[in-house]
């Protein structure tokens, strides 16, 4: 115990140092600008003030969506067999088409349920509807409430927004908590875009007065511009799709005018490197959200998987654009049901509250350790405070957010880091009174504890970390606080207490253990 090695001594020294350091900028004015990888801990939204949304996913749209998918499928299938039909039409709850001879909707029945698993066909009259079943439509809705979560992540986290809280609500609803931000107007803009882009071959042969008659082509349809004044008749199918994209980004075109470049995958870049090569000459419309934004002439093939969107960009909407693109496209519309802004006042309100009661439970605590144990409880007091500076380092350093529920967390840790020194004491209490000398007893308090003292904090530590996995929101914020003050703790009651005990032994020699 006496005689820790230079090099031992020098790293603990160097983990405390390092710990201070990154904690100093929690008592730094908010005036002071510090670089990004020397920031305090963020607060959540329930000490700094912020936004709550909650967002609706739109599943009849999903589900709508899924059924005019099926309808060139069943279109197809019908037409292969000869069967004759009439009103084939996609709706929310199943796609419908009228059939009035018996043998036809027979056959059609059998042909149409086998179009994909887990469809069930019945007829209705002389109807046939073809719906999900339960567990398809509900692995269905699942599947895009999960994938709007992780795509309205990805945005937000672009937009540079501090530890949002994104989560669901029930089937087809969204949470997003947004601290430190007041004004969610462009959050909200960004969100309620879905980024839908695909490229679409635009039909020269049909026109505008044919789709106005009802006499255009099923594999047709009719997409207006983005400003809604012009309209083009493009290919139902697209021939290349927003999923295949890998990258976008802002470019400048010539006279410095904002476009968006991007980027497919292999099997994108060959699709779209066959289709130009094929259709020079013709039209290519980009369609964004059901909106032709663009609808250049194939002039030669474009291989590499490369290219480029103009348009009447602004920068900020070439950005956001490109943002969007980068991030994915969200699989349904979402739609804000409501808005709730935690004020400033409230968050500061928070804070003192839990300033007040982390000092008053640090007081207590002091006192305790203190009166129990004398001299070597002030040495405790010493491990407390730079155990304290080291959690709020570490949490600074990985970027934690610190929730009301989090400074709970903190406080607990200290209270297991008195746990710890306690477990020490009274074990070198226990080998003095066995006559062992100052030296040998301080000695086996150290060592013949260490066990008892990792299996009480591992205990919690796994608490802490199930907490984790299966809470979410402030629930998380208090397992990483705690887990994170325990193995703080774990350090500052045994090494560094270790450290100040041996020096102040070796300074002072002393002939009884003052505890």
């Amino acid at each position: 115990m006496y005689k820790l090695s230079r090099e031992r001594i020098l790293i603990i020294l160097a983990i405390c140092l390092v710990g201070l350091f990154f904690a100093v900028p929690n008592f730094l004015p908010q005036s002071v600008k510090l670089p990004h990888w020397w920031q305090p801990v963020s607060l959540g939204l329930d000490l700094q003030g912020g936004s709550n949304l909650l967002l609706q996913v739109d599943m009849d749209g999903v589900m709508k969506e899924r059924m005019q998918a099926l309808e060139d499928s069943a279109r197809q299938v019908l037409r292969d067999h000869r069967i004759r039909y009439e009103n084939l039409s996609a709706k929310p709850d199943g796609l419908y088409v009228k059939i009035n001879d018996f043998n036809a909707r027979t056959k059609a029945l059998g042909y149409l349920q086998k179009l994909e698993e887990g469809l069930t066909a019945q007829t209705e009259d002389d109807t046939i509807v073809l719906k999900m079943t339960e567990q398809s439509e509900n692995m269905l809705k699942s599947r895009v409430l999960d994938q709007s979560i992780e795509i309205v992540r990805r945005r937000i986290d672009e937009l540079g927004t501090k530890e949002p809280v994104i989560q669901a609500q029930g089937s087809d609803r969204i949470v997003v908590q947004l601290p430190g931000v007041q004004n969610p107007e462009d959050v909200k803009k960004l969100l309620g875009k879905t980024a839908k882009m695909s490229f679409h071959l635009v039909d020269r042969r049909a026109s505008l007065a044919d789709a106005r008659r009802g006499k255009l082509s099923a594999q047709l349809r009719v997409v207006p511009d983005a400003d809604g004044i012009n309209q083009h008749i493009l290919t139902r199918k697209a021939v290349v799709d927003g999923s295949s994209l890998t990258d976008a980004g802002v470019t400048f075109q010539e006279g410095n005018r904002p476009a968006v470049s991007f980027k497919f995958n292999a099997t994108g870049g060959r699709k779209f490197g066959e289709v130009t090569r094929d259709h020079v000459g013709e039209q290519l419309a980009i369609v964004l959200d059901n909106e032709v934004i663009s609808a250049p002439v194939i002039q030669s093939a474009i291989t590499g998987g490369n290219g480029v969107i103009t348009g009447n960009f602004s920068a900020e909407e070439a950005n956001n654009l490109a943002l969007m693109l980068r991030s994915g496209a969200l699989p349904a519309q979402l739609q804000v049901i409501e808005e709730r802004t935690v004020g400033a006042g409230l968050g500061a309100d928070s804070i003192r509250a839990g300033l007040v009661a982390s000092l008053i439970g640090f007081a207590a605590v002091l006192i305790f350790i203190i009166a129990a144990y004398g001299l070597f409880g002030i040495f405790t007091s010493i491990t407390l405070f730079i155990n304290l500076f080291l959690t709020l380092g570490v949490m600074s350093l990985i970027g934690t957010t610190l929730t009301l529920p989090g400074i709970a967390g903190l406080i607990l840790s200290i209270a297991m880091a008195v746990d710890a020194n306690v477990l020490i004491f009274e074990r070198m209490r226990e080998e003095a009174k066995k006559g062992r000398s100052t030296k040998d007893a301080a000695e086996a308090g150290f060592t013949e504890a260490w066990a008892t003292i990792v299996d009480s904090n591992l205990t919690t530590v796994v608490a802490a970390l199930v907490l984790f996995w299966l809470g979410t929101g402030p629930v998380r914020g208090f397992a990483v606080t705690l887990t994170i003050g325990i193995l703080i703790s774990m350090f500052t009651s045994v090494t560094v207490a270790r450290l100040i005990i041996a020096a102040w032994m070796v300074r002072c020699k002393p002939t009884k253990l003052p505890i």
